[in-house]
């Protein structure tokens, strides 16, 4: 079995008092779940409440008593916080430096302190956790960018979990009248490997999952079943007539683009052939050959067989000046436009062009942090992606090329640019710039284009985005710190995990334990130790093999096991008293 990651171990003996540093749109979003699940935690803001209250417009009063006012990086500030006696410390501003003066700050008052951090910067972030002991960074783009990828592809998502080296979208299924569920016994979707049983929320009564499962009861109405799918990885393999039939589609649009250069070039050779013409008219011993050898010498400056209009007349000489003028004039536009095409950006946009598929495509407008998150979870699922960015300098370009991405750089709001990204054959299409007007006037066009479209808009206000919604028929509005939000909550509370979700207004989290000797699961068997702390198996890693279904309830866990599992994160105080080692297992 390969040897797990070293994560946070949580070993409290006590409810974990954490500390929420940067009380912002996330920042507050952590801070209230925190409560929600009944956390000792305390908030530090560096406006007063009044103008926090009117940022978020409003603030619970319950949670005014809990919020410390201050420099965030001051030592007054964090000690008035109780930096000192709390177990972990979130750093949840938009500013990485900010955050990383904060870390430093906080760890010369309390070395033992774990620290999540919230970096836009992954690279920094993954140098700090190696480190650092007791560190975590964390990127609300790479939190959220899945569950707008998952939307895109048709799942409506309520979180993520990461197994097998993939990304599994987790969905809630509420079953009613017409559900084809309804009457199902659970235990017959337990045994399915692609489909993982997260959670189950009877209608009536307290059963847990696993209760439910053994003792063989059927699904009802009102009943809900939280459920992590397995994702199928699509392939997209062209045949040659497709993608020669594609080629010649891409030559005509781009026929606009390169019509001055061929108007140009017809020019140059109609004045090479009227001159060769005149030259042979005039003096008919002065051969085609050397008419037309001159004649190209003259108009390029090159020179050559000056004898053809030595001995001719006044009239040829001047009309040969005026050649050797328009040449020069046609040459070098002709030139100019040459240069353009082959090394300027034309030859690019040909080169791009090519590459833009003619449908089954997703389009995202905006290579930001989460837009370019987007493009790594749609690529690693086999989906062929169109990009569209206005700038041309734009940081994540190099991402999108290695990849083979074709980018649009235009404006996506515009009808011409989605036109040429085939929008109206498109899979979907997201709209995640960083400016929320700008997503909805790029949505809105897409669907004046293309009705039945399925568009995903990104919007920073948690509350506009249902309104948003249901107002324009879009496919999802979702807010990136709205979806981020409980990871960090769910790392706070037991140390980085595998996924989260939140059903119910209860979070619950995946996670990973390591069985050791003194663990209280060790030496029971699995349905027990599930049926008693109210945790859903997912499955369990010994030495040898990997166990799943039927078979991972009726094992035993034995020291050096790694049980994967879920469970509520108010449950998770048990865990805490009995000094578990939470590890995480990245990339599985």
């Amino acid at each position: 079995m390969p040897a797990p990651h070293a994560g946070f171990e949580c070993c409290f003996d006590m409810k974990p008092r954490i500390i929420v540093c940067g009380l912002g749109r996330t920042g507050y979003k952590i801070f209230s779940l925190l409560k929600q699940q009944g956390a000792l935690v305390t908030g530090i803001s560096d406006c007063p409440v009044e103008v926090l209250r009117e940022r978020l417009h409003g603030l619970d009063v319950d949670h005014e008593a809990d919020i410390v006012v201050g420099d965030l990086r001051s030592p007054g500030t964090l000690l008035a916080a109780g930096v000192k006696e709390a177990h972990t410390l979130v750093l949840a501003t938009r500013d990485d430096a900010l955050n990383l003066a904060v870390l430093i700050q906080a760890r010369v008052l309390n070395s033992q302190i774990r620290v999540i951090s919230r970096l836009f910067n992954t690279s920094l972030g993954d140098r700090l956790d190696h480190t650092l002991p007791d560190h975590a960074s964390m990127s609300v783009a790479a939190l959220s960018a899945p569950v707008f990828a998952f939307a895109a592809m048709g799942n409506r998502a309520i979180g993520q979990l990461r197994l097998f080296h993939q990304v599994w979208p987790i969905h809630e299924e509420h079953i009613d009248e017409t559900h084809p569920w309804k009457g199902r016994k659970l235990a017959d979707l337990w045994e399915d490997r692609s489909r993982m049983l997260i959670y189950y929320l009877p209608v009536d009564s307290g059963s847990d999952l696993v209760s439910a499962v053994v003792e063989g009861q059927v699904l009802r109405v009102g009943d809900r079943l939280i459920i992590a799918t397995q994702p199928n990885i699509r392939s997209f393999r062209k045949t040659f007539k497709q993608k020669f039939s594609e080629f010649l589609l891409s030559l005509r649009q781009f026929q606009q683009q390169v019509s001055s250069t061929v108007v140009v070039l017809l020019v140059l050779l109609a004045t090479i052939f009227g001159a060769t013409l005149t030259y042979t008219a005039v003096n008919l011993q002065t051969t085609l050959v050397d008419a037309l050898y001159f004649s190209v010498g003259m108009i390029t400056g090159a020179g050559g067989n000056e004898g053809v209009v030595e001995h001719a007349p006044a009239s040829i000489k001047v009309f040969t000046v005026v050649m050797m003028l328009v040449g020069a004039a046609v040459i070098g536009i002709c030139y100019a436009l040459l240069n353009d095409f082959v090394l300027g950006t034309r030859f690019k946009q040909l080169w791009n062009t090519n590459r833009i598929p003619r449908s089954q495509h997703y389009i995202i407008c905006g290579l930001g942090g989460v837009g370019v998150q987007i493009v790594n979870h749609l690529h690693a699922n086999g989906c062929e992606i169109v990009v569209i960015e206005p700038d041309p300098n734009n940081r994540f370009l190099n991402v999108a090329h290695s990849l083979e991405v074709p980018v649009i750089q235009g404006d996506a709001s515009v009808l011409a640019t989605l036109e040429s990204a085939n929008v109206a054959e498109a899979e979907a299409l997201l709209a995640v710039t960083s400016d929320d007007v700008a997503n909805l006037e790029i949505a809105l066009t897409s669907k004046g284009l293309a009705p039945r479209l399925p568009v995903i808009v990104r919007n920073q206000d948690p509350q506009f985005a249902p309104l948003a919604q249901q107002v324009f028929d879009f496919e999802a509005v979702l807010s990136p710190a709205e979806l981020a939000a409980p990871s960090f909550a769910a790392a706070a509370l037991g140390g980085r995990v595998l996924g989260n979700g939140m059903t119910a207004d209860s979070l619950w989290v995946a996670l990973a334990t390591i069985i050791t000797p003194g663990h209280p699961f060790c030496g029971r068997r699995v349905k027990e130790a599930a049926m008693t702390t109210d945790f859903v198996p997912l499955y369990l890693e010994t030495r040898c093999q990997t166990i799943h279904g039927w078979d991972l309830l009726e094992v035993s866990l034995n020291a050096g096991d790694v049980l994967y599992l879920t469970m509520p994160a108010t449950h998770l105080e048990q865990l805490w008293r009995v000094n578990p080692a939470l590890v995480t297992i990245m990339g599985r």
